[in-house]
């Protein structure tokens, strides 16, 4: 990945549009402090038939009393095809730590600081880890409170740092991983379910690509 391939034959086009198909869901048990948490996606080099990558991932939450920050223990599997028109994908188990720290400033600026550290087993690859901090802001345009009715501006930044530069075989990769960079707009259905439609640009050692992103999200 860090000369610029996804393998020794493929080279990624940066100017293709991707686009990124996600469901995202929370749920609180009740009268508890768990609950579950999760997002499914299917992302695609192109926008639709080349997949990138299909994400299945689903994690336990845990939020402790008198406060608002919730913490997560989960899993996900990653299945990454190669960019073109070979159909082979190779897999990828992911279990991961998370903290998300709401923050609201001011009457409309809604916060979310999500800190992420991945335990990641790639094929043909040594153990390997990541850290992640995600910095997203919502911002309601015709009212206070993201719920029904409502349409809003949706912004987010995330970094990714590898824990390890060697993966194995001589191999070695940068510290730095990619950095997303997201900026959209979303509409409140019901109080608990939003769908954003934006534009994401991720920049990696690899190649900087735009995607088009289209998500839901459901609490219930």
């Amino acid at each position: 990945m860090s000369s610029g391939m996804v393998n020794s034959q493929t080279v990624i086009d940066d100017d293709q549009m991707g686009a990124w198909y996600m469901y995202f869901f929370t749920k609180k048990f009740k009268d508890s402090q768990f609950g579950i948490q999760g997002d499914y996606q299917v992302r695609n080099w192109n926008l639709g038939g080349d997949l990138e990558q299909l994400l299945l991932r689903t994690g336990v939450t845990y939020q402790p009393k008198n406060t608002n920050v919730t913490f997560t223990q989960g899993y996900a599997f990653i299945a990454t095809g190669e960019f073109g028109e070979g159909n082979s994908t190779f897999p990828e188990h992911r279990i991961y730590q998370e903290a998300l720290l709401p923050q609201k400033v001011g009457s409309r600026f809604y916060l979310s600081h999500r800190f992420r550290f991945e335990q990641r087993w790639l094929e043909n690859q040594n153990f390997r880890t990541r850290y992640r901090y995600n910095l997203s802001i919502n911002v309601p345009l015709n009212g206070l409170e993201l719920k029904k009715g409502i349409v809003y501006l949706a912004l987010f930044n995330e970094v990714f740092i590898n824990g390890q530069t060697e993966i194995g075989d001589g191999r070695t990769v940068q510290l730095f991983d990619r950095n997303r960079f997201y900026a959209g707009l979303g509409y409140g259905f019901r109080d608990n379910l939003r769908m954003q439609l934006g534009m994401m640009n991720q920049t990696t050692t690899a190649f900087t690509k735009p995607q088009v992103q289209i998500g839901f999200h459901h609490s219930f």
